[in-house]
This record gives structure tokens, sequence and C-alpha cells, in this order.
């Protein structure tokens, strides 16, 4: 027969399992407000996000020339402008041959469609013309209908990108005042900070800022990888806008994982409009396997020492930042979870209990008894 509940022990555990849910609700609502007061101020925390990203990027070459006599003003300055200049190099690359081969691309969906409706036309689907004509009636009366959302969704598209213009040039100021005063930061921080804050607080933010660094440059080198071995099978294939590709491939693989869908589908898209179904399905074929080195051999090897994420981790605060902010979310998914990492490790040392140290059987003066 078991012993009787004790009443007074029963009655602390209740005690306790209220204060610790109490606690926790506490933290939850505070980082609940903490998270609505970021999204009221988001038009001036994304440029920054975004500012602190390319200063990760960018800090090694400041931090040499620093280191072999540049000032700081000119250093941040020269950076910031090869910054640009590698930037629109970059759109050049995928603009230009674009626009060259538009032409030729249009006619390739064009004949792509209609392979598409003779194909659907034959078994086993035998969808005949008048069934396709009604369909894409319907389609253009749906859209006429929809006139007004139409254009309410251009106007916001032309909101969007003039949002995303502003917040890249005020990223580029931001980066370059980061570049040229941000070791000051530090001290100043210290000495703006009370008792032992003064010490925590600094240390969890060069913790952050070395975690920020490790993430941008580790993402660099797998887009690296990724654009170079994509690259050269769209090259040994045939298939056109190689170099386009390529650098999409790489830009694309600092949204981990939705970047890595969204160039391999832009690359087949091209590859069945120019080549046909074959050239496609190779192409298919070497980004599945180019994706599958990456996220079990490329990424792992790279990532492994300078983030300590799992790639479960990874791919659940991907998708948890996808759902809750979309592409912004997923980019900024890994990073927000490296950092909660770097603070919740900074926590467990803090409160872990000190070490005791192994009795010691010689007596103070250091002499040894006999046994």
């Amino acid at each position: 027969m078991s012993a009787p509940l004790s009443s007074a022990r029963t009655r602390a555990a209740l005690r306790t399992s209220a204060r610790v849910s109490g606690e926790m609700l506490l933290v939850l609502v505070l980082a609940a407000v903490a998270l609505w007061l970021v999204g009221r101020m988001w038009s001036v925390v994304w440029p920054l996000i975004v500012g602190l990203l390319l200063t990760t990027l960018t800090w090694p070459l400041t931090r040499f020339l620093r280191r072999h006599g540049w000032s700081p003003a000119l250093a941040a300055s020269a950076v910031t402008v090869l910054f640009l200049v590698v930037a629109a190099g970059v759109v050049a690359l995928i603009a230009v041959p674009v626009a060259s081969q538009s032409g030729e691309l249009a006619d390739g969906v064009v004949e792509g469609i209609q392979r598409l409706r003779e194909w659907a036309s034959g078994p086993p689907l035998n969808i005949g013309d008048a069934q396709i004509t009604h369909a894409f009636d319907a389609a253009t009366s749906r859209v006429q209908d929809s006139a007004g959302s139409v254009v309410s969704t251009a106007v916001t598209g032309l909101s969007t990108v003039l949002d995303g213009v502003v917040t890249t040039v005020l990223a580029v100021f931001l980066m370059f005042f980061f570049l040229k005063d941000g070791t000051r930061f530090l001290p100043w921080l210290e000495r703006q900070l009370p008792g032992r804050l003064s010490t925590d607080i600094p240390t969890v933010a060069a913790r952050g800022w070395n975690t920020l660094g490790e993430f941008v440059r580790s993402q660099a080198y797998v887009g690296l990888l990724d654009a170079v071995l994509i690259g050269l099978g769209l090259w040994i294939v045939g298939v056109p806008l190689v170099l386009p590709l390529s650098v999409l491939t790489f830009v694309a693989a600092f949204v981990p994982i939705v970047g890595a869908l969204f160039a391999g589908f832009v690359a087949v898209l091209i590859a069945l409009v120019s080549n046909g179904l074959t050239d496609a399905l190779i192409v298919l074929a070497i980004i599945i396997v180019v994706q599958q080195l990456e996220g079990n051999v490329f990424q792992p090897m790279i990532q492994s020492r300078g983030l300590g994420l799992h790639a479960a981790v990874v791919l659940l605060a991907v998708t948890l930042g996808g759902s809750l902010a979309g592409i912004v979310g997923s980019l900024l998914a890994v990073p927000v979870a490296a950092l909660i990492a770097v603070v919740w490790n900074y926590l467990r040392e803090q409160l872990a209990a000190p070490r005791q140290e192994p009795a010691s059987t010689e007596p103070p003066d250091g002499t040894v008894t006999a046994p």
C-alpha cells in the first residue's frame, strides 16, 4: 500500500509551480511587448539589421586596411565604394544577359505553352481546344472583374520597391558608420551601463557580433560552392544564362532553404523553356545532387563550428520565420536562432554552479604525513 501524500510537500510543490509559471508568463509577456515594439519601429529596425549584416560581410577588409595604416574614415569609405561597385556589377551580370536574351526566352515560353497544349490535348488527358479556350476565357473574365485589386496590387508592389530602395540606401549609410565607428561602441556601452550589466551586455554583444559574422561568411562560402557547381552543370548541359543563374544562386544562398528552392526553380524553368523537358530534368537532378551535398556535407562542415546549431534547428527556424514574416522571416530566422543560442549559453555559464575542487589531503605547510 502506497504512503499517503504529504499535504505540506504538495502545497510547496504547487506554490513552486505557480511561481515558475508566473515568471515564465511574465517573460513571455515581455517578449511579446518587445516584438510589438520592434514591429512598430520596423522601418528603422530593418535597415539597421541589413546594415549590420552588410557590416559583418565587409568588416574583415576594413580591419585589414586599418591595420595597415588607413584611417577609420578612409578605410570605411573605400570599402563602402567597393561594395557599391561590386553590387552594381552583380546587378549588371544578372540584368544585362537576361535583357539581351529576353526575345529568345519569350519565344521559348510561347513554344513551351504550345507544346503543353498539344500534350494536354492527347492521351491520357484528352483536353480539347474548346475546353482550353473556355478556361482561358474564364480566366480573362476573372482578371477583368478583379481589375481594381490588380491595380491595388500593382500600387502595393511599387510601394514595396520604393521601400526597398529607401531601406538599401539607409543600410549602406549605416554600414559606413558601423565600419568607421563600430569599434567605439562596446567601450561606450560599458561606460553607460550600471553594475554588472556593464560586463554582461557588452560580452553578449561581442559574442553576438562574432556569431553574425560567422553566419554571413559561412553562407557566402556555401553560396559560392553552390554557384560554381550548379553553374558548371548548367554550362555542361548547354542552358543559356549560365552566369546570371550562377549569380542568382549565390545571392539566394543567403536565405537558407527557401533561397535554394527559388534559385533551383528558376534554373529548371529556363532549362525547360530553352532546351526542353529532357535537359530540364537533367538540370533538376544536378540541383538536387548539389543541394544534398550542401545540406549534408558543405553546410555542416562550414557552419557547425561557427553557429553551433543542429540542421533540424535551422530547418524549424526557417519554417517558423517564413510563416511569421515571409521572406524576411526566412532570412533572419537562422541568425536570430544563433543569437538566442548565444544568450542562452551565456546565461548557462553565469548560472552554472561553481566547480568543487577536490579536498586536499596535504597539510597547510606542504609536508607529507607518514601513513
